[in-house]
């Protein structure tokens, strides 16, 4: 039985969400650990300033990455 092929645009809303999560539903669970790890450390580390960009890079390669498997 062939896998259902993943949604790109469902796997960036993930992201954008929880940062992470559009990589792990990509099957890229290292990528999905880090950006788990990573945002909330930049959104306490910078107080708020740079958090939102890790969330909107997460979405981005959360995207590239489920176009890159077909």
């Amino acid at each position: 039985m062939a896998a259902r092929p993943k949604d790109a645009g469902l796997a960036a809303v993930f992201s954008l969400v929880v940062p992470g999560v559009g990589q792990i539903y990509a099957g890229r669970w290292g990528w999905g650990i880090f950006w788990l790890i990573a945002t909330p450390g930049f959104w306490i580390g910078t107080g708020g300033w740079l958090g939102w960009v890790f969330h909107v890079l997460s979405a981005m390669q959360a995207h590239k990455q489920v176009v890159a498997q077909r």
